[in-house]
């Protein structure tokens, strides 16, 4: 699935990986259960998924209903996304993202300055 990537996954999957997004790691393509959901956050047990056309029909939104129901059983966050939303305002889509994160789990960052008492 991940050489099939959808162009608004591609563009997104290169601001998320590396940590790049408040130092968040993400995995691409994750599965969880029956399902694979697009991106994964483990520290913040957050989901992000991108939805196209496919996810605009009567069928298409229930499946996403009873998908996100299962993850939120499972104790998962799900946020969704229009791919155009990625494609068209990627950075308002990343600040979306970035305030669903929990402050208290954010990356430890080392101290740069010395110790004065050594």
């Amino acid at each position: 699935m991940r050489n099939n990537s959808t162009q608004a996954e591609a563009i997104l999957w290169r601001s998320l990986q590396r940590s790049q997004l408040a130092g968040r790691k993400f995995r691409r393509q994750h599965g969880i259960g029956p399902y694979i959901v697009n991106f994964y956050c483990p520290a913040e047990r957050l989901m992000i998924e991108l939805d196209g056309a496919g996810h605009f029909t009567a069928n298409g939104e229930a499946n996403d209903v009873m998908r996100t129901e299962y993850l939120a059983g499972l104790g998962y966050r799900v946020v969704r996304f229009e791919n155009r939303a990625v494609m068209e305002q990627l950075d308002g889509v990343l600040a979306a993202i970035e305030a669903t994160f929990s402050p208290e789990k954010a990356p430890q960052r080392l101290s740069t300055t010395p110790n004065p008492r050594r």
